[in-house]
């Protein structure tokens, strides 16, 4: 085996060895943003069950960011996403939509 070829072998198999630890960092909270997002149009759509569904990403997408990394913004995004699921279960998407829109303002606040 000549050394282009060992280098190229030793490359890839380093490669292989660090993806599945680069795949597994995912930005938890731009996903947390993105999902609130969605939330908050579908709350004024007048869908708090879609509401909900977003939502509930969110949480688990922000909870996991709080716990790479704490943030009272962070934190209060949770508290405010947890308000959106509560009151989208009850049906009530317009204030599920208040509060996903103030969770939203402090995950972007989080974000900076």
């Amino acid at each position: 085996m000549d050394r282009r070829t060992f280098s190229l072998v030793l490359g890839l198999g380093a490669a292989v060895a660090l993806a599945p630890s680069l795949a597994l960092a995912e930005d938890h909270l731009a996903e947390a943003v993105s999902h609130t997002k969605e939330a908050i149009t579908h709350g004024k759509e007048g869908h708090a069950d879609l509401l909900v569904t977003h939502a509930e990403a969110a949480l688990t997408h922000a909870e996991a960011a709080e716990k790479e990394k704490a943030n009272p913004h962070t934190a209060e995004g949770i508290t405010h996403l947890k308000a959106a699921i509560e009151h989208g279960k009850k049906g009530h998407a317009d204030v599920g939509t208040k509060h996903a829109e103030e969770a939203l303002t402090h995950l972007e606040a989080a974000e900076k």
